[in-house]
């Protein structure tokens, strides 16, 4: 219920921004950006260059830091004050033009006011603050030695924010991490270290500067395009490995590289930034092989945590270069998995175009397997549209290609999602019936996470025949398995399952503490949905329980939730109860709900 400042920095277009603005006026949203941006309507506030007297203290300062003895800001005041108009009084230059001082102790203020002013750079089209950065960066370059001059170039072609060691090193095509070189950089203040231990960032002019003098050569363009390559193939290998450990699907072989799923999710959480980066230079005709398997070997992680709107850049991406290669079955996988970060972002109209261009892409290969896979991907999507013949038909449409493939796990899989189909429908003596065979058919490939999501779903269609004991023990055998394969989502929606099985055996408080685990653990791992529901369900537990004002309270939280997530038809289960709780809505959600 707290009033949260979120600050933007160095944003460069209005579409960075708007995602990040609260739909609540208690909170504050500020955003710095070199670029004014009227388009965001707020109050504008020009931060001007740094005063003369200012800049030149923090000249002083960087000297005297190194070296607290260090005259020569002090001896000539003039020349330091026209080494701060060259540097544009910005924070950035004046460190640079410090650090060439720093670098060479015997050089006087006047001498490197002299080469600035020479600079070829000082001649450029930009406005004078940036001609005067771009001024420092040429001394700073020039004075590079072959190997260090190498590394920035290539620094600055690097996916993401920030470069961690290993990537650095796969760039550099060296054995180790270039610590000489990379020592060089950071005392010159082209380089900077970033936000943990064994990765790098470099300020973003100082960036373009680097990736201007790649682009006026050949020589260099074609030094930074094997690079790329270099870094492309190495992530692709590891991702990979990485996704073995991460999915542990039945029947496949491991790939070497990690020795547990910790280890293998530690390194995907540190390169994630630079993995997707590096998954968007398949727009690149010259990487867009590279590109595409590298995004397709991100599945398993991006799904796992939660990344979906990293998930719809990169399978977006990754289905245009696929088509463009004429890869049909990359542009099939790429468009199923675009179609589940769409839907897990409650985009479900954009998700079930994507599973149906996926149907198409899959029919015209002849690809019945990848064919059954999306129908049953779209019956899904279908589903949570609350679209529940035509999901029943698409999981139907799948299970026919499963089968005459003789893929039993993908079988299987059609069988639990016709059963949720059939559940929503209410016909739950027909979702028995698929369930059970879902569970059969998972436990004879061996794959216990599904066979254990089956079983939950079976849960929940013995507890609307009366069968609450078959329920609880569903959902408590389900919860053990999500439980030992740390299946955090999964395991809090069985928790909930499970209270919604005990309130109807009227076990209230067992049934309360469940949502309520329920609702914690979606909210930790950043499922508003699963959230929602639980929230939703925590609301009529109570409300049976007589406990009417911790009801409401429930059904105001899962109410902001599904209007948040535009789910009209829970915002309208959710109203009803709340009429029927003799709750009356005067005022805004977002003042209600934070009481």
């Amino acid at each position: 219920g707290g009033r949260v400042l979120i600050v933007v920095d160095n944003a460069s277009h209005p579409g960075q921004v708007r995602p990040l603005l609260p739909g609540h006026p208690a909170h504050r949203v500020l955003v710095t950006s070199r670029d004014t941006m009227p388009q965001l309507g707020a109050h504008l506030l020009h931060l001007d260059i740094l005063r003369p007297e200012v800049a030149r203290n923090v000249l002083c300062a960087a000297l005297r830091t190194a070296a607290p003895a260090d005259p020569r800001v002090l001896d000539d005041p003039d020349g330091a004050e026209r080494l701060c108009e060259l540097c544009g009084h910005l924070p950035l230059a004046l460190q640079i033009a410090a650090a060439l001082l720093i670098s060479d102790p015997g050089k006087p203020v006047a001498e490197l006011v002299a080469e600035l002013a020479d600079s070829a750079t000082v001649l450029d089209h930009r406005d004078d603050g940036e001609r005067g950065v771009r001024a420092a960066f040429d001394l700073s370059y020039r004075r590079l030695g072959p190997e260090s001059a190498r590394l920035f170039r290539l620094l600055a072609l690097a996916p993401g924010a920030e470069t961690s060691d290993e990537a650095l090193t796969v760039l550099s095509g060296a054995d180790t991490t270039p610590r000489r070189e990379l020592n060089v950089l950071v005392r010159a203040h082209l380089v900077g270290p970033g936000s943990v231990r064994g990765c790098w960032s470099m300020h973003d002019l100082v960036r373009a500067y680097a990736l201007d003098r790649v682009s006026r050569e050949e020589p260099l363009r074609a030094e930074g395009t094997a690079a790329r390559a270099r870094l492309l193939a190495h992530h692709r290998r590891r991702a990979e490995a990485a996704d073995w450990y991460v999915q542990s699907l039945p029947g496949r072989v491991p790939c070497p590289g990690f020795g547990s799923r910790e280890e293998a999710l530690s390194w995907l959480d540190r390169e994630r930034t630079g993995l997707v980066s590096a998954a968007l230079w398949a727009a690149d005709p010259v990487h867009a092989r590279a590109g595409l398997g590298l995004a397709l070997g991100l599945f398993g992680y991006l799904n796992r945590r939660r990344y979906f709107d990293d998930a719809v850049s990169v399978y977006r991406c990754a289905a245009e270069a696929a088509l463009a290669l004429g890869d049909g079955s990359g542009a099939g996988r790429a468009l199923r998995y675009l179609g589940l970060a769409l839907r897990d972002n409650r985009r479900l109209e954009e998700a079930i175009a994507a599973h149906t261009r996926a149907c198409g892409v899959h029919r015209e290969r002849g690809d019945r397997l990848g064919e059954g896979k999306a129908w049953d991907m779209l019956g899904v999507s279908l589903t949570e549209a609350r679209r529940f013949d035509e999901a029943i038909e698409a999981h139907e449409r799948a299970r026919e290609l499963a089968h005459a493939v003789e893929d039993a796990q993908v079988e299987a899989s059609t069988w639990n999602n016709l059963g949720r189909a059939l559940f929503k429908l209410g016909r739950f003596d027909e979702a028995i019936v698929a369930l059970s065979r879902a569970c059969a058919m998972f436990r004879s490939v061996g794959d216990r996470s599904r066979e254990a999501t089956a079983r939950n779903n079976l849960g929940r269609a013995f507890r609307e025949t009366g069968r609450l004991e078959e329920a609880l023990a569903a959902h408590t055998t389900a919860r053990a398995v999500f439980e030992e394969l740390e299946e955090r989502e999964r395991l809090a929606t069985s928790w909930n399952d499970f209270g919604v099985a005990l309130c109807a055996l009227g076990r209230f408080d067992e049934a309360v503490d469940a949502h309520r685990l329920a609702v914690r653990e979606q909210r930790d791992l950043g499922h508003r949905h699963g959230q929602a529901i639980a929230a939703h369900d925590l609301g009529v537990t109570l409300g049976r329980a007589g406990r009417c004002e911790e009801a409401v309270e429930a059904y105001l939280r899962a109410l902001r939730l599904y209007r948040e997530l535009a789910d009209r038809y829970g915002e309208s289960e959710t109203l009803k109860l709340l009429t029927a709780a003799g709750y009356r809505e005067q005022e805004p959600l977002g003042e209600a709900g934070n009481r």
